[in-house]
């Protein structure tokens, strides 16, 4: 980033704070044991129904109001909550207005990405405990922030990465931790899941009963605003609002990858190879452009120093697998596999499910299996009441490190994305690459899985992203300072993210 820029965007960020830092936070310090929490769900369209349900489900707390900017929808989600709590949420399409009332004590986003950290930013200045969806951040310096507003108004911010709270996975990793597969370096995480094109580039009207411009918040107008059929939830596949599966999925696995090996940094390598792919024979059109502009096939390498972690994305047809030892440890050749896999000296660990792990020796035997759900939200509400830190399952700096992984990865990619190379040209490109996995291995099935898609790497060859450095502490690209600019965004007044100096 420019000087000139970055003195643009402190300045920004000052001028959005402005306001919310001038008044105390309102938070209440806890509750009685008869009194229930009121709590404001932000973006009820699609994950906020589970929101909605979770606190709902829980007797210590009331949903009081309601946040969306599609009327038409907000409307719906008050009429459902009246019918089973009694109580009708009051509405809102801002959710400054909400965060004002003293009746709020928590707060929960399932907003499109680019809004989630400016949701927790403004709700914990004014005094309110945030439950946060993944990605906790739509890039690496937001998440930063978050962290800094969490301990600066003293706030419990909870990550929805809910496997921290599943009991299958707690007990899979304290195995793991107590050396029930000997000694664990690597883990891969999947995200195999098919997912068809959005649908072809184009100028699309954006529904009447939605403020765009609340909707954007954040994110710079596009030219035209909107460039994608569905309005809903297809914002995951463009850059500007989402972050691709990597960044949508992936903070799940790349969680429990951390969680399991016991890393608590950013990576200090990276690279990602990939691209949109597929498409064009998917509609029997070469010409045809899709509207999304992440990654549907992306293979990420990050390099810890002493241990490390890869992870896959395909977006295209996963029901033909070829992947044998996957398909052993998954024990399905064809299907989506959303996992994570941990590879130590004396067997493997898969992560199944999010409620489901099995343990096997190096001969494909079943060591041990973990079963067992969570109560995420649950969490949460135990530490708005106790207000303690340490007992939520995913306090926000767990989310910024697992989110980063994806963010990180992305900007390799993005970096990259005009860098084609042909399959034997990547795969000599991969071996200067340090990595505990067996690199052309993983590139030889990622190819496999292409071609069994029609796609013709000649004609559509994939793209392969800069080796970048990092400094996890300084959080710092320190090989190519052109990469820094992708760590934060350009934000559209007033609707800045504030820098974590600045919350």
């Amino acid at each position: 980033m420019s000087k000139s820029t970055r003195r643009t965007f402190v300045k920004a960020s000052a001028v959005a704070g402005a306001a919310f830092m001038a008044a105390p936070a309102i938070g209440r310090a806890g509750i009685s044991a008869n009194e229930k929490l009121g709590g404001c769900v932000v973006g009820v369209n699609g994950r906020g129904g589970s929101h909605i349900g979770g606190w709902l489900g829980d007797p210590r707390s009331e949903i009081r109001s309601i946040v969306d900017v599609d009327e038409v929808v907000g409307n719906k989600r008050c009429d459902e909550i009246e019918k089973k709590q009694g109580l009708r949420p009051t509405l809102y399409t801002d959710m400054r207005k909400a965060f004002d009332d003293d009746a709020i004590d928590f707060i929960s986003t399932a907003t499109p990405n680019h809004w989630h950290a400016l949701a927790g930013i403004w709700a914990m200045q004014r005094g309110k405990d945030a439950y946060v969806e993944k990605p906790v951040c739509h890039n690496v310096h937001e998440g930063t922030a978050l962290i800094a507003a969490a301990r600066k108004y003293d706030r419990m911010c909870q990550v929805g990465t809910q496997c921290r709270s599943s009991k299958a996975c707690i007990e899979a990793v304290a195995f793991l931790h107590s050396g029930g597969i000997g000694e664990v370096k690597f883990a891969r995480g999947l995200c195999y899941k098919r997912r068809a094109s959005i649908g072809a580039l184009g100028d699309y009207a954006i529904p009447d009963s939605v403020n765009f411009d609340m909707w954007s918040g954040p994110a710079q107008f596009t030219d035209p605003k909107l460039t994608r059929s569905r309005f809903h939830y297809d914002w995951h596949w463009q850059r500007m609002y989402g972050n691709g599966d990597l960044g949508n999925q992936g903070p799940h696995q790349t969680d429990v990858a951390r969680w399991g090996l016991g890393i608590d940094t950013h990576p200090s390598q990276i690279i990602t190879y990939g691209g949109r792919l597929g498409y064009q024979a998917e509609r029997k059109d070469p010409n045809y452009v899709d509207a999304g502009d992440t990654g549907n096939t992306e293979v990420s390498i990050y390099d810890y120093g002493d241990k490390c972690i890869v992870f896959e994305t395909r977006g295209l047809d996963v029901g033909n697998s070829a992947d044998e030892e996957l398909n052993k440890l998954f024990n399905s050749t064809k299907g989506n596999k959303i996992g994570v896999v941990f590879y130590g000296s004396e067997g493997y660990l898969v992560q199944l499910t999010y409620n489901h792990s099995i343990a096997y020796d190096k001969d494909m035997n079943i060591l041990k299996e973990f079963k067992g759900g969570d109560n995420h939200f649950g969490n949460f509400l135990d530490a708005c009441v106790s207000r303690n830190v340490s007992d939520l399952n995913a306090d926000v700096r767990e989310g910024h490190l697992s989110a980063g992984i994806s963010h990180l990865g992305n900007i390799s990619y993005y970096m990259g994305e005009n860098n084609k190379m042909t399959v034997d040209e990547l795969s000599h490109q991969l071996t200067s690459v340090k990595s505990l996995d067996d690199n052309q291995a993983t590139l030889d099935r990622t190819v496999k899985h292409l071609q069994q898609n029609g796609v013709d790497l000649e004609k559509y060859p994939m793209s392969v992203g800069p080796l970048l450095q990092f400094d996890p502490e300084k959080e710092l690209f320190t090989n190519n300072d052109a990469a820094n600019a992708y760590l934060t965004r350009e934000y559209r007044e007033p609707y800045v993210c504030p820098t974590a100096d600045k919350v």
